[in-house]
């Protein structure tokens, strides 16, 4: 069994036994492995972002979170290339493109073979222009939108004039290449699309928002025929 596939065996292993811890020795006897290789294994879990935790004490081990992982996922050939294409263009104003970037990264890894080489190499032709987003703006729009909470921008808009404004997100727009915060805007007591390239700054404030209606705030707009991606549709 190679490394990659050990790990992924193993982060199953903890979901089947989960909540119950597995102690290391018994891990390694499973694998067949040292104590120390199954050890690294699970450092190498930890800093790839996998929620295993050691739990400490007697009846202690491993354990994993089983609902903030997801069971095996068996992808085609085709499937796996479209998405490595997908989260491969994602760019620095593109909302969640650290997550989309560790994805492709692990979906890459799982190929083996013939798939694996496809998928390489597909990924080694998809480039693109460096963008001026501003990471840590993302990421704050990011937690805002995911944890529902209160953001406040600093937001330059078409004719170059700067203001301050205290939005309750409702959710993303995508249109012509650009990504919009769609949010009610406490200022203009309204629903308004801010242009994620043109917020200068923001930062969840950490109260909830209420929740808004993306459909209700687009009515009567440009965006008021949106609809949800075709990957999303049932």
């Amino acid at each position: 069994m190679t490394r990659t596939a050990r790990l992924y065996a193993l982060v199953e292993e903890l979901r089947a036994a989960a909540p119950r811890p597995r102690t290391v020795a018994a891990l390694a006897r499973r694998f067949e492995v040292s104590d120390r290789t199954l050890q690294r294994d699970l450092q190498a879990l930890m800093q790839a972002g996998v929620p295993v935790r050691a739990i400490p004490g007697r009846g202690g081990g491993w354990a994993i979170d089983p609902e903030t992982t997801l069971p095996p996922i068996h992808l085609t050939a085709g499937e796996a290339s479209a998405l490595t294409a997908v989260l491969a263009a994602a760019d620095a104003t593109t909302p969640y493109a650290g997550e989309a970037r560790t994805a492709a990264q692990k979906i890459t890894a799982a190929m083996t073979g013939a798939v694996s080489a496809a998928v390489r190499e597909l990924a080694a032709r998809i480039v693109t222009l460096p963008s001026d987003g501003d990471p840590a703006t993302r990421t704050a729009v990011e937690q805002a939108i995911t944890g529902n909470l209160v953001l406040r921008l600093s937001y330059t808009d078409a004719a170059g004039h700067a203001s301050e404004r205290v939005v309750e997100p409702a959710g993303l727009l995508t249109a012509g290449g650009r990504w919009y915060l769609i949010a009610w805007c406490r200022t203009r007591r309204a629903g308004r699309g801010f242009r994620l390239d043109r917020i200068m700054a923001a930062a969840p404030t950490g109260e909830p928002a209420r929740p808004r209606d993306l459909t209700e705030l687009l009515r009567g707009s440009a965006a008021a025929g949106a609809v949800p991606p075709a990957a999303f549709a049932p």
